[in-house]
């Protein structure tokens, strides 16, 4: 069901208002996503599905004739050569409805996005401490 604004307020709505067909390779794509990125939160975001971990980690939608998957654009220049039997673009991977998804691919795709996503969030916890440390010396030696 859309809300007020018009949007979907959880995947399962989204999932909920496709075909059969359809809800079952998203139901598919969600569980190989679910699987690869445990502890990510399922999120709706720019209307379609998402999930989140430290940020953002890839979004899904259905398209007349393709499962968009949108993994960023280190997630598709890393897979680049897995991915050069799709059509893509910065950011964006379009499978074709009538084929099965390449379930492999979308987990590699996925452990990496959330490793991606750990190490930058690690890196930006260290900053701030780092960051931290040296504004309470500054305050020492000012004092």
């Amino acid at each position: 069901m859309k809300n007020i604004k018009g949007g979907f307020n959880s995947i399962d709505e989204y999932i909920a208002s496709f075909p059969e067909e359809i809800q079952n390779i998203l139901q598919e794509l969600r569980a190989t996503i679910k699987a690869s990125a445990p502890g990510a939160t399922e999120i709706i975001s720019y209307q379609m599905p998402a999930f989140a971990l430290k940020g953002n980690l890839v979004f899904f939608a259905a398209w007349k004739d393709h499962i968009g998957f949108y993994p960023t654009p280190s997630g598709t220049k890393t897979f680049e050569r897995e991915l050069s039997i799709y059509e893509s673009s910065k950011g964006t991977v379009k499978f074709p409805i009538d084929k099965p998804l390449p379930l492999e691919l979308i987990s590699k795709i996925v452990k990496f996005r959330v490793a991606e996503n750990l190490k930058k969030a690690e890196e930006k916890s260290e900053k701030k401490k780092s960051q931290g440390s040296s504004s309470s010396l500054a305050n020492i030696h000012s004092g």
